[in-house]
C-alpha cells in the first residue's frame, strides 16, 4: 500500500510520486469493454518452473488466487503439455463504487513440448497455496544389452 496518495487520480494502479516508471498515465482505452494488456498482466505471465531430476519433470506454476477447477493441465499431440487457467472478472453490482482495482482478470495459456522420455499416461497435477505442481515420470534409460560373441578358432 503506498503512503503518498496518486497525484493524477486513481484509475486503479498504484503511483509513487518518486519513481516516475510508476506514476499513472492516461489510458485511451479505459472504459472499453474490451480487455487491455494491463487487465491480464498478472494472470497472462503465469511464471513456471521446469526442473529436471532423475526420475521426472517437474512443473511449478505459481497461479495464486486461482482454485483448481479454474485450472487446466492436457497433454495433446502426443508430447505437448498444455497449462492453462482463467480468472473471471468480479461481478460488479449497479450501486457499487470500486476505488481501487489492482487484482486482474483474465487467461493464461502455456506451452512445453516434452521430451521422448516422458511417460505421458502417468503425468500428475496437485495444488496446494497457489502453486500448481505437475510431474511427468521418466521412463528408465535402457541400458544397451551387450551380448559376447564367443570367437571360433
Amino acid at each position: 500500500m503506498s503512503l503518498i496518495p496518486s497525484f493524477f487520480g486513481g484509475n486503479g494502479r498504484r503511483s509513487n510520486v518518486f519513481d516516475p516508471f510508476s506514476l499513472d498515465i492516461w489510458d485511451p482505452f479505459q472504459g472499453f469493454p474490451f480487455s487491455t494488456a494491463g487487465e491480464t498482466t498478472a494472470v497472462a505471465n503465469a511464471r513456471i518452473d521446469w526442473k529436471e531430476t532423475p526420475e521426472a519433470h517437474l512443473f511449478k506454476v505459481d497461479v495464486p488466487g486461482l482454485k483448481k477447477e479454474e485450472v487446466k493441465v492436457e497433454v495433446e499431440d502426443g508430447n505437448i503439455l498444455q497449462i492453462s487457467g482463467e480468472r473471471s472478472k468480479e461481478k460488479e453490482e449497479k450501486n457499487d463504487k470500486w476505488h481501487r482495482v489492482e487484482r486482474s482478470s483474465g487467461k493464461f495459456i502455456r506451452r512445453f513440448r516434452l521430451p521422448e522420455n516422458a511417460k505421458l499416461e502417468e503425468v500428475k497435477a496437485a495444488m496446494e497455496n497457489g502453486v500448481l505442481t505437475v510431474t511427468v515420470p521418466k521412463e528408465e534409460v535402457k541400458k544397451p544389452e551387450v551380448k559376447s560373441i564367443d570367437i571360433s578358432g
